[in-house]
């Protein structure tokens, strides 16, 4: 690190910093990929950029009450650090995690805050990126090169949410409030509150504000499906009353809930009635019948959407205490006072809350050339949802929608080190990938079957993302069990790969 602090102290030298590995963003993703980089790489230099003041990603910047994982953290964790809390876990608490990641491995020096990367230009002739960073603190554009680009930046868009545009929206009153930019004088107490919404985002935020609130109404086009429970471990439970090390029952609860989840998601496909019925089980244990079939039957096979986990019920209970109902039907548009709805009801609020998703990030927004030719990301095909056609010494890293992100930043994690020491042996420079000659006839077809996971925000997003092929080498297959075994017998000297 001497050689880059004196490059700071310099102005001039400052305009220019080469590194081995330049990581985007300091998420969960890229907090973790610098640790396995670290630890199999440890003779190559690396450098994170990160727009935000902080690590943490999507846990810094949201800022809504309740806010809190969706997934259990024994899987969101990484599998190197033991995870000793609930398994469902507050943002508060994640961050706290990562922070540790951090200070332990003395990862905190290679991470510059504030960096906002406005371009990525890929250079064959010099087998170089040249990224372009404004400094958030100053505006000045400062430049890093870099042999490999690793790309952490997650897969939505941290500054703005979406929000449908709904006719009359300029007639209303009261406030309109998006939880991904949740403003800090919000005061929602006594209130009369309408969070817009079906998903995880409204499940937790309205237990969370409900109490405060004079009434919460949750009003959802159609329903999803939940899964309520204690926030506890019972398995973690008793290894820790058996005094068991942190560790070993951070494997072997992982490897409980990934078996699981794993035997839920096989059987969500071939008995998918029996499975909506368990799931309905779970809401029929604190609401009646009638507003179970009200509003709480989906019209879909269970998993075709994300499942949101409800801890002790809160949800439900809200509804149970009278301080919150729900109301399935269509937006017809805005009052001054409300919303009105297609069947013509009206309903009244202070405050509307559009919990209704998130804008798809495609590669951080940054303008990427290749070789002096803007990059189509929609033109390339993926080679397992982490490398593209066209693309030399660049890997995505995009996790599991049925399982937790972090498990496949590991795996991830594991191949990136894999690859760069297996190049570093062949003397080579650069890698891309090619589809072979047999698989080039191959249909193409969008980056996911909508029949198997078509989320509203992947739906929107899918014409920004790159084509998948007929085999699941060129597919992001969303299968954890196949590629926790696949992706480590992966042959780097396969023909996919093209090395220069």
């Amino acid at each position: 690190m001497a050689q880059v602090e004196t490059l700071e102290r310099s102005p001039k030298a400052a305009a220019l910093e080469h590194f081995d590995v330049l990581i985007v963003g300091a998420g969960i993703s890229g907090v973790g990929s610098a640790y396995h980089l670290q630890q199999q790489c440890p003779d190559r230099s690396f450098i994170i950029l990160e727009a935000l003041e902080s690590f943490g990603g999507t846990w810094l910047t949201h800022k809504y009450p309740g806010i809190r994982s969706d997934s259990d953290l024994y899987t969101f964790g990484y599998r190197f650090k033991p995870w000793v809390g609930p398994p469902i876990a507050t943002a508060e608490e994640i961050l706290s995690y990562m922070n540790e990641v951090i200070e332990e491995n003395d990862l905190a020096r290679h991470i510059r805050y504030g960096h906002r990367i406005v371009s990525a230009t890929w250079s064959s002739a010099d087998n170089l990126w040249t990224i372009k960073a404004e400094r958030l603190s100053d505006n000045q554009v400062r430049t890093f090169t870099a042999n490999f680009l690793w790309m952490c930046q997650g897969y939505y868009r941290q500054s703005q949410g979406y929000t449908p545009d709904w006719p009359g929206m300029d007639r209303y009153q009261g406030r309109i409030v998006h939880p991904q930019t949740w403003p800090e004088d919000l005061d929602y107490k006594g209130k009369s509150v309408i969070i817009i919404g079906s998903g995880a985002t409204a499940a937790t935020l309205l237990p969370a504000i409900a109490d405060d609130c004079k009434h919460v109404t949750l009003l959802q086009r159609s329903p999803t499906y939940f899964i309520p429970g204690r926030n506890a471990n019972e398995l973690a439970d008793l290894l820790r009353e058996l005094q068991v090390d942190e560790a070993w029952i951070h494997e072997i609860v992982r490897r409980k809930i990934l078996f699981d989840q794993d035997l839920f998601t096989q059987r969500s496909i071939k008995e998918p009635e029996v499975v909506k019925e368990e799931l309905l089980a779970g809401v029929r244990a604190f609401l009646p019948e009638e507003a179970v079939q009200a509003h709480f039957v989906p019209r879909y096979r269970p998993w075709r959407q994300r499942i949101a986990f409800v801890p002790d019920g809160d949800l439900f209970q809200s509804v149970v205490k009278g301080k919150a109902s729900v109301v399935t039907d269509e937006i017809d548009g805005f009052t001054e006072k409300g919303l009105r709805l297609k069947s013509g009801q009206e309903l009244e609020a202070d405050i509307i809350v559009t919990a209704t998703g998130f804008n798809l990030n495609v590669l951080g927004d940054i303008e990427f050339t290749i070789d002096g030719k803007p990059l189509t990301f929609a033109d390339t095909v993926t080679y397992r949802g982490m490398m593209f056609t066209g693309i030399p010494n660049m890997v995505w890293v995009f996790g599991y929608f049925r399982a937790s992100w972090t498990l496949r930043a590991d795996i991830i994690g594991d191949f990136v080190c894999r690859l760069l020491n297996h190049m570093k042996a062949r003397g080579k420079k650069k890698v891309v990938v090619e589809i072979p000659p047999e698989d080039r006839g191959m249909a193409l077809q969008s980056w996911i079957d909508p029949e198997n996971f078509n989320p509203g925000y992947l739906m929107r997003g899918m014409p920004l993302l790159p084509k998948r092929g007929a085999r699941h080498e060129w597919q992001h297959t969303q299968d954890y069990w196949k590629e926790k075994d696949e992706l480590p017998l992966i042959d780097l000297d396969g023909a996919e790969f093209v090395y220069g």
